[in-house]
């Protein structure tokens, strides 16, 4: 494996909730982290809405898997690569 192959597999994965599907093959995906309070040790939980790529077609509130991708526009830095769940 070269240098630049290994740079490429360590692409971020993240796992989220889609919450709107309005665009044209672009979905925002809300992600959201819990992690315990550095001094108190309650459970934090920050949320995080990124734009994501959407060739698969996923509706709003579908559990989706994305990948960490080049810059695909102004504001998209990211690409659905997974349907986890549907909607009910």
């Amino acid at each position: 494996m070269t240098e630049q192959t290994k740079k490429r597999n360590a692409r971020k994965i993240r796992t989220g909730v889609v919450t709107s599907d309005k665009m044209e093959k672009t979905a925002v995906v809300m992600i959201t982290r819990r992690f315990p309070h550095p001094l108190y040790g309650k459970q934090i939980t920050r949320t995080t809405r990124v734009k994501a790529q959407d060739d698969l077609g996923a509706a709003t509130g579908d559990t989706v898997r994305i990948s960490e991708t080049r810059p695909l526009s102004k504001t998209k830095r990211w690409r659905v690569i997974e349907i986890i769940e549907r909607a009910e």
